[in-house]
């Protein structure tokens, strides 16, 4: 109670002496606060990792499908599976629709997989050199990473067992489900929606 009245008094008093001080400048605020240093180029580089549906970002490397199924089997098969078919709750990889037919409008239990969902190869690259192997986020080398995208592709029947897949021959897979989707062309602004 002592500690509430003299933390209101004291509020009354800084009241009124800003009250009856004179108005001068508005403060602005500091250039800088002093905190942080600007990021070193290299320091950057090792944050931009993103890539494309095009396949921009993706960097040098590559693997086959052979060496994917070796890597497959080190880092991914205890959550998806040997052959990728899932294990729950990690999901199924691999599994394509017969005639690529895309259901998931008419079809909510239909199983959405790399080979009848997935629309672009090139993301695949994004998503797992960012997002696994879960339990060691981001290990993977560029050249295991794009063995995974070979074994993984090969097994969803997209590309041949002799596919090499690297910066060139990735933005050059086709999906089958690459044209399902509404492309999304906004554009910022006012006519943003």
């Amino acid at each position: 109670m002592i500690i509430a009245l003299t933390l209101a008094c004291t509020m009354q008093e800084d009241d009124a002496s800003a009250r009856s001080a004179p108005a001068g400048p508005p403060q602005r605020a500091p250039e800088t606060y002093g905190a942080g240093r600007l990021a070193t180029a290299t320091e950057i580089a090792a944050w931009d990792l993103d890539v494309n549906a095009k396949g921009e970002g993706l960097p040098s490397g590559e693997g086959t499908v052979a060496q994917g199924a070796v890597v497959f089997a080190k880092s991914c098969a205890s959550c998806h599976g040997l052959a990728g078919e899932g294990i729950t709750p990690n999901p199924r990889l691999v599994g394509r629709i017969p005639g690529d037919s895309f259901p998931f409008a008419t079809d909510v239990k239909a199983v959405k997989t790399i080979g009848n969902y997935w629309p672009y190869a090139t993301t695949l690259f994004d998503y797992i050199r960012r997002a696994m192997p879960q339990n060691a986020l981001g290990t993977l080398t560029a050249n295991e990473t794009y063995a995974v995208i070979a074994f993984l592709l090969q097994k969803n029947a997209i590309v041949p067992t002799d596919a090499v897949m690297n910066a060139t021959t990735l933005p050059a897979v086709k999906m089958p489900s690459r044209n399902r989707f509404v492309m999304d062309d906004r554009q910022g602004g006012a006519r943003f929606r």
